[in-house]
C-alpha cells in the first residue's frame, strides 16, 4: 500500500515542492502518493504550513505525523485536534542563511560600518574597532539557529556568550541558562542576538528591566520573533540611549505598518523579514528523510516538545 502524503501549504509552492519533494521520495525507496486534495481518512503524513487552509486534524484518523515547512510552530503547537507527532523545520539552508545575517550585522556593529558610510563629512576620525575577541555578544536562545550562529562569531573570536533557558554546552561558547544566566548574559553584552522561538515564556525578554541590564549603548539585533521584545520599552529605550541601536527583521505585525515609530527612529534598522528563509531544496531533503524514519519505524527529526512549545 502507498504511503500517502497531503500537501497543505500556499498554493503557490506546489508547483515548487512537488518534484523536489516527489524524488526525495523516489530515491528513498517508497511508494507513495503525493497530492493537495486526498481524503483525511487516508492520509499518512501532513506536509504542513500555518497559512495551507488546514486547522482541523480530528479526521485524519490514520495520521503518523505532521510535518511542518516552517521553523516556527507557535501557531499549531496548541491545537488540540493535532495528537500524533509534530516535526519542526529545521533546515540547513536556513539555518546557513540565517548564520550570515546575523554574522553581517554583527560585523556591522562591530566594525562601525554604518558611521563610517554615513558620517563622510570630511573631518577625519582615526578610531579603529577592537578586536573581535575584546567584542561581548550574547545570543538569546541555542537552539539549531542560535548554535550555528554563537560558533560562527566565536570561529571569528567575538567574546560569545549564550542564554537557553535549559542547560546547553557549545564549545568555544559561554553557556549560561534561567533567570540568573539571563541577567549575567546582559550585564556585559555590546552586542546582543535574539534568536528565541515565541512562547509564552520567551514573549517580552528584552522589556524594561531587561534592557536596562544591558551596558549604556549596546545594539539590539532581532531576527528571531517579533514578540520577544517589548516595543515600547524599546522605543525608550533607544530615546534615552540605554539602546544604541537596533536592528529589527521581525515584528508583532508583518508588514510593519507605515506609520510604526521603527520606520522613522534614526537608531532602527528595518529589514522586512529577510535574515533568512526555508529553501524548499533542502527542506524538501528534510521532509523526506521524516517520511522515511516513520516508515523505518525511526524516530523522527525535529521533533516539537509541546509542554515547552517549541
Amino acid at each position: 500500500m502507498p504511503v500517502n502524503i497531503l500537501f497543505s501549504a500556499r498554493p503557490a509552492l506546489w508547483p515548487v515542492y512537488q518534484p523536489l519533494l516527489t524524488q526525495g521520495l523516489k530515491d528513498a525507496g517508497l511508494d507513495f502518493t503525493l497530492a493537495t486534495d486526498l481524503a483525511a481518512d487516508e492520509v499518512d503524513y501532513v506536509v504542513y504550513a500555518p497559512n495551507g487552509g488546514l486547522s482541523d486534524f480530528s479526521p485524519y484518523t490514520r495520521l503518523k505525523a505532521v510535518l511542518s515547512l516552517w521553523a516556527g510552530v507557535e501557531s499549531i503547537v496548541g491545537n488540540d485536534t493535532l495528537t500524533v507527532p509534530l516535526a519542526r523545520m529545521v533546515d540547513h539552508g536556513l539555518t546557513q542563511g540565517m548564520t550570515e545575517w546575523v554574522v553581517g550585522h554583527v560585523l556591522r556593529y562591530h566594525l562601525g560600518i554604518d558611521r563610517h558610510i554615513t558620517g563622510q563629512d570630511g573631518i577625519w576620525i582615526p578610531d579603529p574597532p577592537p578586536l573581535a575577541s575584546q567584542r561581548r555578544v550574547a545570543v538569546l536562545g541555542l537552539g539549531a539557529l542560535g548554535r550555528a550562529a554563537a560558533q560562527a562569531l566565536a570561529a571569528l573570536n567575538f567574546n560569545v556568550t549564550g542564554w537557553s533557558r535549559s542547560p546547553k554546552s557549545l564549545a568555544g561558547v559561554i553557556c549560561l541558562h534561567g533567570a540568573d544566566g539571563l541577567c549575567a548574559a546582559l550585564s556585559s553584552a555590546e552586542i546582543v542576538v535574539l534568536l528565541l522561538p515565541d512562547t509564552p515564556a520567551t514573549e517580552n525578554t528584552l522589556n524594561a528591566e531587561t534592557l536596562a541590564l544591558l551596558p549604556k549603548g549596546a545594539r539590539v539585533i532581532n531576527p528571531g520573533r517579533g514578540a520577544l521584545i517589548d516595543d515600547e520599552a524599546l522605543l525608550s529605550a533607544l530615546d534615552s540611549g540605554q539602546i544604541g541601536h537596533a536592528t529589527l527583521d521581525v515584528f508583532r505585525t508583518e508588514p510593519l505598518p507605515p506609520e510604526h515609530p521603527y520606520w522613522s527612529h534614526p537608531n532602527v534598522t528595518v529589514t522586512p523579514h529577510i535574515a533568512s528563509e526555508t529553501r524548499p531544496e533542502t527542506a524538501a531533503q528534510v521532509i523526506c528523510e521524516n517520511i522515511r524514519r516513520g516508515e523505518a519505524g525511526e524516530p523522527f527529526l525535529h521533533l516539537v516538545d509541546r509542554t515547552l512549545g517549541y
